[in-house]
């Protein structure tokens, strides 16, 4: 038996991949009786930020973790291109059919019981003597955040996180707004004209948007005094303090794209991605913001094509909570102190769906493997998902952030090619054989 804390996306990947291997599995997850700010339903691996799962192509450490996945037969990678919604190079999903796709499979699966109900602490190894994976998410209960900082001491950290405003299609003006992929890069379909809706602006019409962004009011954050913002996915509003030209080189940047009214660039845009399969609702690419409501309306129908949208959701910001991994964590995901205890998903400092997702199968592995007897193992280091495992519990802790999966965190090849295309495919050639070779030592263990 193994206790799992948390369903979202760690939670139920390692529920699956404990169940596969033949072990039964409890699965916990509060909601519905606990809501949390932001959550709307009481579906698994429900996503309450972006739709999207980020690159999906080799020449992207991104997608080269999520083929490891899907190789390794991932749950969550199986719902998410079942799921796919267009979002030109990347993997994108209707958040609502990726949800029940998890839902559907773990509920089904006889192996895993899911239990609805607030876990307000980690049960003790004398309970059950059950293997224990804590894969709460970043918005853990005030109860249980307390008992794991008990745990793990002040090594216990957070930061605040923000998601962005989703619009109705049909409040669109489309007569403004054109359709297209940067550098036509496209993985859908008959989708000639490209994935993205995008909202060419002018300088003037840049120039004005800028002034009202840095003086509307922001939302109430608490601890405001310890604010503490992810680089990856900060606020619009704190980005355009840094710089009059920060968008521009950052989420409004227009390169690779040609305003077919103008023939040339815009001076910055801002793109829409599809949310839904239905394809009503679309989503601000990299607008993440903790604007109030009345303001973040009034900022938003000021980009062209925007004037009248309607809003689905606002964004808003909420605290992620998350451990210090290179203080807590093994590369097997288990902790330090107590080897029967795991932590996964963005509760143990990884930063992502898909790291968040990855962290989760390897810890219900590695959980499954000490039901069976055997010792839990780590994943080749010149693999994404074994380079992500080695930085989180190997990286400097003395000032640790989340962390996304990137080139950066893996071995170099040697020799290393110039090309750095070149050098990008042969790291994944490398990865995918080296997964392979391991993958065959573990059935023949």
């Amino acid at each position: 038996m193994i206790h799992i804390i948390g369903g979202g996306l760690a939670g139920s990947e390692a529920a699956w991949q404990a169940a596969r291997r033949g072990v039964p599995v409890t699965l916990h997850e509060m909601r519905p009786g606990r809501p949390t700010a932001v959550h709307r339903t009481e579906g698994l691996a429900e996503l309450v930020c972006s739709n999207s799962f980020r690159g999906d192509k080799l020449d992207n450490a991104v997608g080269l973790l999520k083929e490891e996945m899907r190789r390794l037969g991932s749950l969550i990678m199986r719902a998410a291109d079942e799921a796919r919604v267009p979002a030109g190079a990347a993997l994108a999903v209707d958040r609502d059919v990726f949800s029940h796709a998890v839902t559907e499979a773990i509920t089904r699966e006889p192996l895993i019981t899911l239990v609805r109900g607030e876990v307000t602490r980690i049960p003790d190894v004398a309970e059950d003597h059950a293997p224990v994976i804590v894969a709460t998410g970043p918005l853990t209960s005030d109860s249980l955040s307390s008992d794991i900082q008990t745990l793990v001491g002040d090594e216990h950290l957070y930061f605040y996180d923000a998601i962005s405003p989703i619009v109705l299609a049909e409040s669109l003006d489309m007569a403004k707004v054109f359709r297209a992929s940067r550098w036509d890069r496209s993985l859908t379909d008959g989708q000639a004209e490209g994935d993205y809706l995008n909202c060419p602006q002018s300088k003037v019409e840049y120039d004005t948007f800028y002034e009202a962004l840095v003086a509307a009011e922001s939302a109430t954050v608490h601890d405001l005094d310890r604010e503490k913002f992810f680089e990856g996915c900060l606020p619009i509003e704190v980005m355009a303090r840094r710089g009059r030209d920060t968008l521009r080189f950052g989420p409004m940047k227009p390169v690779g794209l040609v305003d077919p009214r103008t023939g040339r660039p815009p001076y910055a845009v801002v793109q829409l991605r599809q949310d839904n399969l239905a394809g009503d609702h679309f989503s601000l690419v990299g607008f993440q913001t903790q604007i109030k409501w009345g303001d973040q309306a009034k900022v938003v129908r000021l980009i062209p094509g925007l004037e009248r949208a309607e809003f689905v959701r606002f964004g808003m910001v909420h605290r992620n909570t998350y451990i210090n991994g290179p203080k807590v964590l093994l590369p097997t995901w288990q902790t330090r102190m107590r080897g029967d205890l795991f932590f996964a998903g963005q509760v143990s400092g990884v930063e992502g769906y898909v790291e968040s997702a990855a962290s989760g199968l390897v810890a219900g592995m590695n959980a499954a493997a000490l039901v069976h007897g055997d010792a839990p193992r780590a994943l080749p280091r010149t693999t994404a998902i074994g380079a992500l495992a080695h930085y989180v519990s190997h990286a400097d802790p003395s000032n640790y952030q989340p962390a996304n999966i990137t080139h950066g965190i893996m071995p170099a090849l040697e020799p290393a090619p110039k090309d750095k295309l070149k050098r990008k495919l042969l790291t994944a050639e490398r990865a995918l054989a080296d997964l392979e070779t391991w993958m065959g030592a573990q059935v023949g263990a």
